[in-house]
């Protein structure tokens, strides 16, 4: 075990675990941050997405010690009142079906516009691939992110 000073969501938190917990069990069952999903904890489906330094990674397999001096965003840390311009985005368009992976997909999409405020279609695809619906609302999710690009 070993102790961790890990900056989420604008504040300081400790931890007190193995160093290659993933840093998705730490948010889960260390600091009760339930929104980051487990999905299917290999990196490949993104239900797990949250932001490291800004840039959107896969929760379940990155390692608690990757992560401690980093600055770490989760899906509760986007908005307080869910006003983002991105969840804004999701509901006018009806993004959500079952909701499983729409943490994942907004994290992924935010940290697009973040560094891309204007991206093409191709830019989406690319930013938005490996985040998997299993609803299918792809068209959605794409005409949510330009909504959400337009009023950001």
């Amino acid at each position: 075990m070993a102790q961790y000073n890990l900056t989420i969501n604008g504040k300081s938190l400790n931890v007190d675990v193995d160093p290659s917990t993933p840093m998705l069990w730490v948010l889960r069952d260390h600091l009760d941050l339930v929104g980051t999903k487990f999905g299917c904890g290999i990196a490949q489906c993104g239900a797990c997405t949250i932001h490291l330094d800004g840039n959107a990674v896969r929760s379940c397999q990155l390692p608690v010690s990757a992560a401690e001096n980093a600055e770490i965003t989760t899906i509760e840390g986007i908005s307080e009142k869910g006003d983002h311009p991105v969840q804004k985005a999701w509901l006018e368009h009806d993004v959500p079906q079952c909701g499983y992976c729409q943490a994942g997909q907004i994290m992924s999409a935010t940290a697009l516009l973040k560094s891309n405020p204007s991206p093409s279609d191709e830019d989406i695809d690319n930013a938005m691939n490996g985040n998997i619906c299993r609803c299918g609302t792809y068209t959605r999710i794409k005409a949510a992110i330009k909504t959400a690009a337009k009023s950001a």
